[in-house]
């Protein structure tokens, strides 16, 4: 029988179709009950590839997932738009006249995909998961209202031109979080004048997490999970912090490690930590025991998430 105490993140491979949600779901059937689990950044359901759920308390470290690089495999439909940018939506042909009627050229694609590095500003769909007066914006383009989506600066480190056969450009793009590949389709075929949406989407990588080690959950038994698991201390992008029994039992008691505790540890990650920085802290089986702050100052460490095992 499955332990309550399981502790971690899961990555799991989503097939097209179901949502985020579902998935969430499908984890949660497997695992004891009561088992908080939650995903690390979401996934359009005809989008397919890296999904990370956190498992118990990870659940509450996955904005740290969601703020990791994530790298996907696009294909964009030019010659064509899409109310929702992705294949879900009402596809319009654009006009066969006119200049922007030939498919266009190799040359030309490629000094367009140039200027979607760096940081740069985009709209996001308006049928994404964005509050717009305290509402979802997709419940309101379904409700058939004019959605105004400010715009936001993402930053693209790459775009990598993968395959292109009009009308299909398939491209790999490693970009920061909260980036929209269906604005970024929507954009390219824009700048190309000939329209375009992202027919299909596979999430390659977040951070550490690759689609070549997620599993399938349609396959995973509950007793494969524990091992499927990996610890938040490994995922986290933090420095580190050992501390002996006598600190940890503060940290239980909620708290803060003095300047005495201090004393008899030795703390080389707090020195790469800037003030009002986070580290983690881990016991002396290197489990993760709490992420807080460090006030060099005073060499004060306060906890803000405290995990007990």
């Amino acid at each position: 029988m499955l332990g309550f105490d399981m502790f971690g993140f899961l990555n799991i491979n989503k097939s097209p179709g179901p949502t985020s949600h579902d998935i969430v779901a499908a984890a949660r059937r497997l695992l004891p009950r009561k088992t908080k689990v939650g995903h690390a950044g979401t996934l359009d359901p005809f989008a397919s590839g890296v999904l990370v759920l956190g498992i118990g308390g990870a659940t509450r470290l996955v904005e740290y997932v969601q703020d990791q690089p994530k790298r996907y495999v696009a294909t964009v439909t030019l010659g064509a738009t899409s109310t929702t940018d992705d294949s879900e939506g009402e596809i319009t042909a654009t006009s066969a006249d006119g200049p922007n009627a030939a498919p266009p050229r190799l040359d030309v694609i490629e000094k367009i995909l140039a200027k979607f590095t760096g940081s740069i500003e985009q709209i996001p769909p308006a049928h994404s998961a964005i509050h717009i007066d305290g509402q979802r914006a997709y419940k309101l383009a379904r409700a058939g209202e004019v959605v105004d989506i400010p715009k936001r600066t993402v930053r693209i480190d790459a775009v990598k031109l993968l395959r292109y056969d009009y009308p299909q450009l398939e491209i790999d793009v490693t970009c920061g979080g909260g980036t929209y590949i269906r604005a970024m389709a929507r954009d390219i075929g824009a700048q190309l004048g000939c329209g375009g949406y992202c027919s299909q989407l596979a999430r390659t990588a977040i951070g550490m997490f690759t689609i070549d080690n997620a599993a399938d959950i349609e396959t995973i038994a509950p007793a494969d999970i524990p091992p499927l698991l990996t610890a938040p201390q490994k995922v986290l992008d933090l420095p580190t912090l050992k501390i002996d029994s006598a600190a940890v039992a503060k940290i239980y008691n909620g708290q803060s490690l003095s300047p005495e505790i201090l004393t008899t540890l030795t703390a080389p990650a707090c020195s790469a930590v800037t003030p009002g920085g986070q580290l983690m802290l881990l016991d002396n089986t290197d489990t993760l025991v709490a992420v807080a702050t460090f006030t060099p100052d005073s060499r004060a460490i306060h906890p803000t998430k405290v995990f007990r095992q």
